[in-house]
């Protein structure tokens, strides 16, 4: 398959911090990457909404975003995802339409129905819970605010008319249910979460409808998360790649740690019971050097019919992420913009 045929590569940022790094250093060792990113000519820079845990700094999604914006120039940048729940719509309205008032038209919005962090700090971020159909209102109110404010006597300003796109996010069939009722491009977190992806994506495609008021797509529009590790030799990149396999164990084990420098035998410090799991968690995943990982992303592009991947990548050494992203846009064939 020439490069040109590929579909387009994006990229997931969670903000990481690594051990012995402090907020602000994780925060400039993102800056730099988002602006590289921007270089290599990545299609999109989504920033996840993550509470409570030393290891992601994303809690203020739109703060980041719009500090990225400054440092940018083409590519897109948006959430992967607002936790809808923790917000009102017309608060993400008012933030989402004041970036796209201040830098144009490169933002997308993707929501997301889990809190994004554990049920205490949930609590404090006074999260209601909700069904699907509240959440189903809540995006409905969203895409309202952000329209030509006819159909509601609440107005975001700004944000009334900017029209930001709007994804559904989702790691089952729920969110999958909801993008197709009301006709939205669905983004599925495949990454964390595989489980469900065959089946959400049926439910997806065969009860999206392209008539409703909302639809923002013609047809059903997947993109699916994927766990990218490239090195210049295969052995590098499954030695690096144990720092996001002890990040899984943390996380798995209620630990909220920066993340750890890689090791030789991850079994030397993730207990034995863990290695099943961490498996399972990373199931869907390139690690290599370039050679190998195109073509595993191809396979998983094509084996579920993908419009768009988007990928995520931890290492402790903020400089062995760029890389990462520097040979997989070389292999790949992403046409640089700089």
């Amino acid at each position: 398959m020439p490069p040109n045929t590929r579909v387009p590569l994006s990229v997931l940022e969670l903000v990481p911090r690594s051990q012995g790094q402090t907020p602000a250093e994780a925060m400039q060792a993102s800056t730099v990457l988002a602006t590289r990113l921007d270089e290599l000519g990545y299609h999109r820079l989504w920033v996840a909404e993550h509470h409570g845990t030393e290891a992601f700094m994303s809690s203020a999604t739109s703060v980041i975003l719009g500090h990225f914006a400054n440092h940018t120039q083409g590519i897109r940048l948006g959430s992967g995802g607002v936790m809808l729940p923790n917000h009102s719509p017309l608060m993400v309205a008012e933030y989402y339409g004041t970036l796209a008032t201040l830098h144009g038209d490169r933002f997308d919005l993707g929501l997301g129905r889990a809190p994004g962090t554990d049920p205490l700090t949930a609590a404090a971020l006074a999260r209601s819970a909700s069904g699907l159909n509240d959440f189903a209102g809540n995006v409905l109110d969203l895409v309202s605010y952000l329209g030509d404010g006819a159909t509601t006597r609440v107005r975001a300003l700004p944000g009334e008319g900017t029209n930001v796109p709007i994804w559904m996010l989702g790691s089952s069939t729920g969110g999958a249910q909801v993008a197709a009722a009301l006709g939205l491009p669905f983004s599925f977190a495949s990454h964390f979460a595989p489980q469900q992806m065959r089946e959400a994506l049926a439910v997806y495609r065969e009860r999206f409808n392209a008539d409703a008021e909302t639809a923002q797509v013609e047809r059903p529009t997947v993109m699916a998360g994927i766990n990218v590790l490239v090195a210049p030799s295969e052995a590098e990149a499954h030695y690096l790649f144990t720092t996001a396999q002890q990040m899984v164990a943390a996380i798995r084990t209620g630990g909220s740690a920066p993340l750890a420098p890689p090791v030789d035998d991850l079994s030397t410090v993730v207990p034995e019971g863990l290695l099943s799991m961490i498996q399972e968690f990373h199931s869907v995943k390139a690690v290599g050097d370039p050679s190998q990982v195109v073509p595993q992303l191809k396979e998983f592009a094509a084996a579920y019919e993908l419009d768009e991947l988007i990928v995520t990548t931890y290492t402790h050494d903020p400089a062995m992420r760029q890389r990462s992203f520097e040979l997989l846009a070389d292999a790949w064939g992403v046409t640089p913009r700089v």
